[in-house]
C-alpha cells in the first residue's frame, strides 16, 4: 500500500522555514511575558475529562474535544485548552506558591472542529495568567501585556483593537429581560452577536429571553458599566487603546467578569484573534480556596495570519546554522569545523563527493548564507574562503577572523 504525504487533517507539518517563523513567534511571546514577571509552566497534554466537563463550554466538550478510554478504562482527553491546567496545577500547591503569581506557557492543544482560516484541530497558544489579585489592578496588566506582545511584533492600533467589557454586567442586563432558558445559553447566544444579521439574532434572542428587543437595544449600545469605564481610563494611562463592547461574552462559562478580545482591523482578515478575562473561581473548584485570576490566550494561527496580512513578517528569518564547511577533495575538515564550534558558531559540514557549485547549490536553498570551502592548501596554510552566497563575494582570512565575520552575522 502506498503511503499518503499528507498529514492528518487540520494538523500541520513544520518544515525548517516554518519553524524559524515559529519560533520567532514563540520567542517574542516568552520574551515579553519574561519581561512583564511572568514564569514559564507546563502540564501533561492528557488530562481527565472531568477537568473540562465541570467549567468549559458544552460544545467543547460535546462536539470538540479529543477523548477516548485508557486502557485503564479512564475517561481522558487531548486538551483542547489550558486555563482548566493551570488552574489545576495551582490548586495542588494552594498553599505553597508565592502571590500575586504569574504564569505563561506555549502549550499545544488539540480540537475537533472543521478546519478554516483561522482554525486548525492542533495549535499553539500562548497561556497567560496572573494569580491573586483581586482588584482591576490584574485585568489592567494582563490587557497590557497582551497590547505590549502585539506592539512587540510591530503592531500599530490602527492595526487592531482591544474590546472590553463585564459579564457580571451582562448577566444582569440578561436577568433584566427575563430568562426562559438559562443565563448560560443566552450568553452563549449573545457570544454569536455580531456573526448574526439583527433580524436573526433578535429571533434567536426571543427564544431565550422574555424581551429581546430591550436585550438587543443594550448589547448594540456603548454600555454603561463604570468598571468597564475605569478600565478603559486606566488602560488609556498605560498607552494602550480599549473600547466598550457590551455584546462581549467569550463562549467559556468560568468567566466571571472582565473579559476582552482583540480584533484584527485588516478588512481581509476582520476577525477576533484571542481574548481571555478574569474566572475567580476555577482553582476553587479543586476544593481549595479560590485564587482571583486573569488571563488570556493567544493562539499561534490567527496570530500568524495577523502578522502576514500586515506584512509584519521578518523577510528573512535566518536558519540556526551560520556556516557549512565544504570539503573540496579528500581533505579532514573537522578541526576546522571544531575550532569554528569553540568559537561559538553552528556549523553544518558538507563532505559529499559532489562539485563545488552542487554544494552551494545546496547550502543556498538551505537558507545558510555562507559556506567555507577547505582544501588541502587551505588547511596547510590556514587561510580559507568564506563565500556569502546572498552577496557572491568571498572573503579569504584565517579561523579567528572568519569567526568574527560568523559571529556579526
Amino acid at each position: 500500500m502506498k503511503l499518503s504525504t499528507l498529514g492528518y487533517k487540520g494538523t500541520r507539518d513544520f518544515y525548517p522555514e516554518d519553524m524559524r517563523i515559529r519560533n520567532y513567534m514563540f520567542g517574542t511571546m516568552r520574551q515579553v511575558c519574561q519581561s512583564f514577571g511572568y514564569e514559564e509552566y507546563d502540564t501533561p497534554i492528557l488530562e481527565s475529562i472531568d477537568l473540562y466537563t465541570a467549567k468549559t463550554s458544552e460544545e467543547i466538550v460535546n462536539e470538540q474535544t479529543y477523548s477516548f478510554d485508557d486502557r485503564g478504562g479512564r475517561r481522558v482527553v487531548m486538551r483542547p485548552e489550558m486555563t482548566p491546567s493551570v488552574s489545576r496545577l495551582v490548586a495542588s500547591r494552594r498553599q505553597e506558591l508565592g502571590y500575586p503569581l504569574r504564569l505563561f506557557s506555549i502549550p499545544n492543544c488539540f480540537r475537533y472542529e472543521r478546519p478554516q482560516r483561522g482554525r486548525l484541530r492542533e495549535f499553539w497558544q500562548l497561556n497567560a495568567d496572573v494569580f491573586g489579585i483581586e482588584s482591576i489592578d490584574a485585568d489592567v496588566e494582563i490587557i497590557q501585556l497582551a497590547d505590549a506582545i502585539m506592539k512587540r511584533f510591530g503592531a500599530t492600533d490602527e492595526m487592531y483593537e482591544i474590546r472590553v467589557n463585564s459579564r457580571q454586567l451582562l448577566k444582569k442586563r440578561v436577568n433584566e429581560a427575563g430568562i426562559k432558558t438559562s443565563a448560560n445559553e443566552v450568553i452563549r447566544l449573545i457570544d454569536m452577536f455580531e456573526k448574526l444579521d439583527q433580524t436573526a439574532f433578535v429571533d434567536k434572542l426571543a427564544g431565550h429571553v422574555e424581551k429581546p428587543d430591550a436585550l438587543y437595544g443594550f448589547l448594540s449600545s456603548d454600555g454603561d458599566s463604570l468598571e468597564v469605564k475605569d478600565l478603559i481610563m486606566q488602560l488609556e494611562s498605560r498607552g494602550v487603546r480599549g473600547v466598550s463592547s457590551p455584546s462581549l461574552a467569550r463562549g467559556f462559562d468560568y468567566y466571571t467578569d472582565i473579559v476582552f478580545e482583540v480584533f484584527d482591523k485588516n478588512p481581509d482578515n476582520n476577525r477576533s484573534m484571542f481574548g481571555g478575562g478574569r474566572y475567580d473561581g476555577l482553582v476553587g473548584a479543586f476544593g481549595v480556596e479560590p485564587v482571583p485570576t486573569v488571563g488570556f490566550g493567544m493562539g499561534d494561527v490567527t496570530l500568524q495570519n495577523f502578522l502576514e496580512t500586515w506584512n509584519l513578517v521578518p523577510d528573512k528569518l535566518r536558519p540556526a546554522t551560520d556556516v557549512v564547511v565544504a570539503s573540496v577533495g579528500d581533505v579532514d575538515v573537522s578541526a576546522v569545523v571544531q575550532a569554528l564550534r569553540e568559537q561559538g558558531i553552528n556549523v553544518a559540514t558538507d563532505t559529499t563527493p559532489r562539485k563545488l557549485d552542487k554544494k552551494i547549490k545546496s547550502a543556498d536553498k538551505l537558507g545558510i548564507r555562507y559556506i567555507m570551502m577547505v582544501g588541502d592548501n587551505e588547511v596547510s596554510s590556514g587561510t580559507y574562503v568564506l563565500r556569502d552566497i546572498v552577496d557572491s563575494k568571498d572573503i579569504t582570512g584565517q579561523i579567528d577572523t572568519i569567526a568574527s565575520i560568523l559571529v556579526d552575522r
